[in-house]
């Protein structure tokens, strides 16, 4: 019984550090997308219709 307990304890101490380095690459700006900018102006934009009323 001793050892389900230990085995219960580490695990939930691991995923608490994994928890909390997640949350802090997120508020580092780990995930931030800098490749698509950079694509997104070789890609042409779409005409739109000039529409007049009278």
């Amino acid at each position: 019984m001793l050892i389900i307990i230990l085995l219960i304890s580490i695990s939930l101490t691991i995923a608490i550090v994994f928890l909390v380095a997640f949350v802090w690459s997120m508020k580092s700006g780990q995930f931030d997308d800098t490749y698509g900018p950079s694509v997104r102006m070789l890609f042409e934009d779409k005409k739109k219709k000039n529409q007049t009323k009278l």
